[in-house]
This record gives C-alpha cells, sequence and structure tokens, in this order.
C-alpha cells in the first residue's frame, strides 16, 4: 500500500476569514512554483487543504521543496480510500502494518457531515478492528503510531506522518519590505522571518570600499541564494557609502558618529523603498544589543522617515538567533571574517542615549543631502534568482529598465 499524496495544511490561514481564497490561490500559485521542476505532480486545493498528488516523483526531493514554501503549517503524506466502511477499515489496518512500532491510537475527523460515522465512534470502532487484527496495541497517551483518517466530501484520507512546513502566511500576501541586509549573523534571520510572515523583501547593502573587502558582497550572494528558498527571486541594492561615511566621522563627534551613520542609512533607505513601492523598511536590530540599538537611539534614527520599521528580532536572545540562523543555513556565510561599514568604523565609546537635537546640530555642519543624492545615484544591483547572482552596474541596470519598459 503506497501514500501518493502530499496533504498540506494551512494552519494560520483558517484565521483569515473571507480573504482565506485569497490567501489559498496565492499559497497554491507559490507551491506550484516550489515544484517547477516536477513535470508530472498534480496540484489542487479547497478550503482546507492543498493536495500534491505524487504520481512517480520522488517524495524525498518534493517534501524538502514545500517544507519551504511560507504559509504551510504541516504536510502530511497520505492514501487516498474511497469512503465505504469495509474498504477504508481494510486500507487503515494496511496502512497500519506498513509501521515500525507496537502501540497505535487512532484519531478521526470527519469533514463530510453526511458520513454516518461520527468521529468518536469511527475512532472507537476503527481501533477496536486494528487491535483484533493486528499485533498492535492501543496507548492514547504515547503511541508509537498515531493513525489519521479524514473523511472529506470525495474521499477519506489516511496517514500516519506527518512533516513541519515553514507556517505564517503565503509569500507575496503582506507586501514587500525593504531589508537592510548587513553580511551578518542578524539580518539574513530577519529576512527569513519576514519572508515567512508573507513579506516580500529587497535587500539594501551600504558598502564602504577600499575599507571593507569585496568578498563581502561573496557572502551576501551566498546568504541570498539560502533565503532564495523561501524567495526565488531577490533583488540587492549595493549602496556605495564611502564617501558619506567619511563625511560624518570628519564632521561629527565620535560619540555620535553610529547614530548619525544609521540616520544616514535610513534616509537612503527610505528614499530606495519609496522608488521601488516598498511598504516598510527592515533590520536585524536586537534592542540593546549594541549602542545603536537602545531604544533611545531606535527614536533617533527612526526620526528620518515616516515609514514603519520592522524588527523581527528586537526582543530575540542572541543563541535564539544563532539556532535559527543554522536552521536556515546562513551562520556559516554570515560568520566569514569580512566586515562591513558598520564594524570597519566603530567609535571607541558610542553614545547609547541620543538626543535628536544633537543629531541634526550635528548634521547642520556638512552637506548631507548631495552626499545621499549621490550615494542614491550610484548604486549598483545584483539580482538573486535561484540562487544564480546577475550583477549590474547602476548604467547597465538602467538600461536594463529601459529595454523591459519597451
Amino acid at each position: 500500500m503506497k501514500c501518493d499524496t502530499l496533504m498540506i495544511h494551512y494552519g494560520e490561514l483558517s484565521t483569515k476569514g473571507e480573504n482565506k481564497r485569497a490567501f489559498i490561490r496565492e499559497l497554491a500559485k507559490n507551491i506550484r512554483h516550489a515544484l517547477k521542476d516536477f513535470p508530472t505532480l498534480e496540484i489542487t486545493y479547497d478550503r482546507d487543504h492543498t493536495y500534491v498528488k505524487l504520481h512517480d516523483e520522488p517524495v524525498e526531493e518534493v517534501l524538502p521543496r514545500l517544507q519551504g514554501v511560507s504559509g504551510i503549517q504541516r504536510i502530511s503524506l497520505v492514501y487516498q480510500s474511497p469512503k465505504d466502511w469495509d474498504i477504508l477499515k481494510d486500507n487503515a489496518l494496511s496502512l497500519l502494518l506498513q509501521e515500525q512500532g507496537k502501540t497505535f491510537k487512532v484519531r478521526a475527523r470527519r469533514a463530510d457531515k453526511t458520513y454516518p460515522i461520527h468521529s468518536m465512534e469511527m475512532m472507537q470502532k476503527l481501533g477496536e478492528y486494528l487491535l483484533e487484527h493486528s499485533n498492535f496495541t492501543v496507548d492514547v497517551h504515547q503511541p508509537d503510531v498515531v493513525l489519521n483518517v479524514e473523511i472529506r466530501q470525495d474521499a477519506a484520507y489516511l496517514y500516519a506522518h506527518s512533516y513541519p512546513g515553514a507556517g505564517g502566511y503565503p509569500l507575496g500576501m503582506n507586501g514587500k519590505a525593504m531589508m537592510m541586509l548587513s553580511g551578518g549573523i542578524d539580518s539574513p534571520v530577519a529576512a527569513y522571518l519576514l519572508l515567512r510572515r508573507g513579506i516580500r523583501i529587497e535587500a539594501l547593502h551600504f558598502a564602504a570600499p577600499p575599507y571593507t573587502s569585496d568578498a563581502v558582497l561573496d557572502k551576501l550572494k551566498d546568504i541570498l541564494a539560502q533565503l532564495n528558498v523561501y524567495q526565488s527571486d531577490i533583488r540587492l541594492n549595493i549602496v556605495p557609502f564611502t564617501k558619506l561615511q567619511l563625511a560624518i566621522y570628519q564632521n561629527v563627534d565620535e560619540p555620535y558618529c553610529i547614530t548619525i551613520m544609521r540616520r544616514m542609512m535610513y534616509r537612503i533607505a527610505d528614499r530606495v523603498a519609496k522608488s521601488h513601492h516598498c511598504l516598510a523598511l527592515a533590520s536585524g536590530e536586537s534592542v540593546g544589543q549594541v549602542a545603536s540599538q537602545t531604544l533611545d537611539s531606535m527614536i533617533a534614527i527612526n526620526a528620518v522617515t515616516n515609514y514603519p520599521v520592522l524588527r523581527p528580532l528586537a526582543v530575540s536572545d542572541k543563541v535564539e538567533t544563532i539556532e535559527l540562523a543554522k536552521k536556515i543555513g546562513t551562520y556559516d556565510i554570515s560568520i566569514r571574517p569580512y566586515e562591513d561599514c558598520c564594524t570597519i568604523f566603530k567609535p571607541k565609546k558610542p553614545k547609547t542615549k541620543p538626543k535628536i537635537e544633537d543629531c541634526e546640530r550635528y548634521e547642520k555642519r556638512f552637506d548631507y543631502e548631495s552626499l545621499i543624492d549621490e550615494c542614491v545615484k550610484n548604486i549598483s544591483v545584483i539580482i538573486m534568482e535561484d540562487g544564480v547572482a546577475t550583477q549590474y552596474d547602476h548604467d547597465d541596470w538602467l538600461d536594463r529598465n529601459a529595454e523591459e519598459e519597451k
């Protein structure tokens, strides 16, 4: 007896009420994209589940693809059975006999309310039949095998194995955010958490050559390749930040340099986000982790933008962040010893409680607006699509956009 269908459980989508249909359609589209390399799969969906008929495709290759799709709570490997009771109980027995272990319990759900056997009665009758015709015994608390039965309109679905999904909402249902990506441990994890909530990301990185190495860009490409599992195409905007950063350190007292630098980054991110139709800015900041991430610092930095600033790691413990980085495959990339512009010019005693009026006083010392214009004008772009990087300088990117508009 072969289980040849994957049944996808929606999880949080059950809370979406009248919008649930749109969420499910978007999820189905994302599933089809994730499984585009498997031509014989058959994908259908309804309000309660999406079904992937495997046919001849290997489940061990299909399953990991599905586990990277946000909006999926759980994936069950199921056998589709007729609802006729005599056939159903024999199929349930065949499925149980394939399992390893000594104890079992039955869990039943009757979605088709016209089916004549109620859920509790089904669990009792099926449990008695399996007990009588197998060497298994019943353990309702810690069984070796949980045999699930779902009675739906079209068929009965039997399964004993489920696998975790990414959870959250379908990618794209909650708009797009401009993610400030440093190459460290935190920001890739924050990006993943945004993706899991259905928010598409576009990335922004501040480069400071010759003080930072080009190897940082290789790190970022590898990080984005890992994130391509969850969003197949990600645009990385590389901001040439050296000139502006040097101006900050020439005109601002050292304790305020980091705060002013972050304010400039947020001004640039704000401008790029507007032109790229983003609905929020995002970062990997965690409250109190460094001087620029105290609540006082965040107030001073946020003052330069009207965008909501999403900080998925705001209250996360660093150990938790590291564990999640390892889970999504970015940790070993992030710890490569190449520094970004935030660490190169790190002051000895940064201000932890900066005042907005002091920030504004320092910023009047130099023409930062023209320097921001220059930064934005010279942004270069890397498109990471399914793990493959395509790089454009600013002029090449403008030429490409002009061609696409034609």
